[in-house]
């Protein structure tokens, strides 16, 4: 089976040139790259030309219409039969695409995701970010964790899907974020399975800072109650969780006013074991602290957006484009 990594990118040469690097040491370098310039200004051309002897490369170049468009951009002129899709920002361990290829072999799918982690070389902000999005505390394990791997929704930071399912479902819709879960429903819908494949992970750096955090997860939260209105079959009562922590948050603080103090003592509880895991996981005290740090950005900035969005989604029946534009590419 012949592959193609697919990867769009926007104004990121530093980090292509660190991917590709990461891609020019694969254990297996039986495949072929496709690197979409989404419109950028400050393009990723010339890193692309230095990698023409040590990769099989192909680089692409196309107006801004975002990530999801551009995968389909690229899987649409990739010679691959399989497609990896992978985020600009990530690194990949050595024996990535082997343990890929062994994956697929042993129990093969038409979509399948993996996991990711932080290298140590990472900032400490990008290792709390790291545990806040991925711990079983903060977000259940659902980005490769402890999620059903015969129902794992990939996230197109790190997936794989086959040329006959992107044909069969014309790939990303143009909601951004939330592409990834509306893609692995519409697969499920024509009969397609997903996996995890646990041993093909990738070190997703993330280059953002505290803002950039919250507007993220925020767009996360948002996202969701319009996934739900078009697939309510799949709603889920853990969606609510963050909005529910908001709230309980709120009013902990209030109860506090007036002596009642268990519930922000369960509150105080449920970080300091943030902290401990963290620390031990992390072996750094100031990872477990910022780790605090970026779940409460997490919790607020999602189930916030999620409140926004229920309410002129779900309860007042606003059409989401007109709801929020800033979550659809044109």
């Amino acid at each position: 089976m012949n592959f193609s990594f697919i990867i769009p990118v926007y104004n990121r040469p530093e980090e292509t040139k660190e991917l590709l690097d990461s891609l020019a040491i694969q254990s297996d370098l039986d495949f072929e790259v496709v690197i979409i310039e989404d419109g950028s200004k400050n393009t990723s051309e010339e890193v692309v030309k230095m990698f023409s002897s040590k990769l099989n490369i192909k680089y692409l170049f196309k107006e801004n219409t975002g990530p999801g468009d551009s995968r389909n951009y690229g899987m649409k002129r990739a010679s691959g039969a399989y497609f990896i899709i992978l985020d600009s920002d990530c690194i990949l361990p050595i024996s990535y695409f082997e343990n890929v290829k062994k994956g697929l072999k042993q129990n093969y799918v038409d979509c399948f995701g993996g996991p990711d982690k932080a290298l140590d070389s990472f900032s400490d902000v990008q290792k709390a970010i790291n545990y806040a999005m991925t711990s079983f505390f903060t977000t259940g394990g659902i980005r490769g964790g402890s999620e059903k791997v015969e129902k794992f929704q990939p996230r197109s930071f790190n997936m794989g899907l086959s040329k006959k399912a992107f044909d069969e479902s014309n790939g990303f819709g143009n909601i951004h974020p939330g592409e990834d879960p509306d893609l692995s429903i519409r697969l499920w819908k024509k009969g397609y399975k997903t996996t995890l494949i646990k041993e093909a992970f990738v070190y997703h750096k993330r280059r953002i800072d505290w803002n950039k955090f919250f507007i993220q997860v925020n767009k996360f939260g948002k996202a969701r109650p319009i996934l739900d209105s078009w697939y309510p079959e799949y709603s889920k009562i853990t969606f609510w969780f963050p909005s529910l922590f908001l709230v309980g948050t709120l009013f902990a603080i209030i109860f506090s006013f007036f002596q009642f103090y268990l519930p922000i003592s369960l509150l105080f509880a449920y970080f300091l074991m943030l902290f401990i895991d963290s620390t031990i996981k992390n072996k750094s005290v100031k990872v477990g602290m910022l780790s605090v740090i970026a779940t409460f950005i997490q919790f607020y900035g999602y189930g916030k957006g999620y409140l926004l969005s229920f309410v002129k989604v779900k309860l007042l029946k606003q059409e989401p484009k007109k709801a929020f534009p800033e979550l659809f590419f044109k």
